[in-house]
């Protein structure tokens, strides 16, 4: 299957029926942007069944310089990236270069589910601003693996090697300190801005708290390892560091996730997603893309134009729209008082 699009203009909106494609469009673009797919944890899901591989390639305009960018899966499953037509030597070294903010309808899983959905968000966010978080994530995560196999091995087999579980110790310690001083950097400004924009698309003022919270704010990580290390030989697994940090919301004292509302819950969605859209045209210097995936479904007509107010007027960055009903997008648009490209899906 070959597909190619050309997109002119700054506001890009994207119609047709459910199953066309509008979405793999979206997320075609975010793979070229993250190297991997916004849904598909496997890069083996987004081959075409029957199919020995996938190729996807787009232009971006960098500082007003055409960067053409590559990414390939190959049948063997090895994945490369090319540059104007060199290879990418670290998947890793090409994140950031063109910043990316997705918003999809099951993004509210950043809200009512697990603390590593929100991770996963600060982690997507930190990882676009500063390439070292990226570096150091990924070690913690890898010696995290290596020490939580070691005590699993250890529990089953009651035999204990010490020295070597001190050595992983050590090999956490520099990645979770550089890690937690970042994420709490910059969740402090995030959430700010969250806060602002939370009341502007909510339309009324709610008794709301975001916090930042993390094993490490009671400690250093080598007096937290310390302190757990009997209950981590119980256990097979390592049970404090910054794989169990955390976005605390609560709602009039109350956890958000119980109480809110569904308007409350896409608000603070789009407020935190906006948020991430603002910082990171802060620290890059230039507005990020936005790809917003059938978001009119989730929001009425009046929060759905403070948001596409918010994105489209007061930002300079490319937009990408979809929708199942191209008059919506029009009616939306045209309230704005603003032009946009008009992409017709077709089957």
């Amino acid at each position: 299957m070959n597909a190619q699009w050309q997109f002119d203009q700054r506001i890009v909106a994207i119609s047709g029926r459910n199953g066309i494609g509008k979405t793999n469009l979206l997320d075609a673009i975010y793979f070229l942007c993250f190297t991997k797919s916004y849904f598909q944890r496997s890069d083996s899901q987004l081959v075409l069944h029957g199919a020995q591989g996938l190729r996807v390639a787009g232009i971006f305009q960098k500082s007003g310089t055409p960067v053409e960018v590559t990414g390939i899966i190959r049948e063997t499953g090895k994945k490369s990236f090319l540059i104007d037509g060199q290879p990418c030597d670290r998947l890793s070294d090409h994140i950031g270069q063109f910043p990316a903010v997705f918003i999809a309808p099951d993004d509210v899983q950043i809200i009512l589910d697990g603390s590593e959905e929100r991770r996963r968000f600060l982690d997507a966010l930190l990882s676009q601003i500063d390439h070292d978080y990226l570096l150091q994530l990924m070690k913690y995560n890898r010696v995290l693996q290596q020490r939580n196999s070691f005590l699993k091995q250890q529990l089953e087999t009651g035999h204990r090697n010490p020295e070597l579980l001190e050595v992983l110790d050590q090999q956490l310690l520099e990645p979770a300190t550089y890690v937690f001083e970042k994420r709490s950097y910059f969740t402090q400004q995030l959430l700010a801005q969250a806060m602002e924009r939370y009341t502007g698309i909510a339309g009324t003022r709610y008794d709301l708290e975001l916090n930042y919270k993390s094993p490490l704010q009671s400690g250093a990580m080598s007096d937290l390892l310390r302190e757990h290390r009997n209950r981590d030989l119980a256990s097979g697994r390592t049970l404090a560091g910054i794989h169990r940090d955390d976005i605390r919301i609560m709602l009039a004292g109350q956890p958000f996730r119980q109480i809110a509302s569904q308007g409350q819950r896409k608000s603070l969605l789009f407020s935190l997603k906006l948020a991430e859209f603002s910082l990171l045209k802060e620290k890059k210097g230039f507005a990020p893309l936005l790809l917003l995936d059938d978001v009119f479904e989730k929001l009425d007509a009046d929060r759905m134009h403070n948001l596409l107010h918010e994105v489209c007027m007061v930002n300079d960055g490319q937009v990408f729209v979809t929708d199942t009903h191209p008059e919506r997008l029009k009616e939306s648009f045209n309230r704005l008082g603003t032009g946009y490209e008009e992409v017709k899906g077709e089957r």
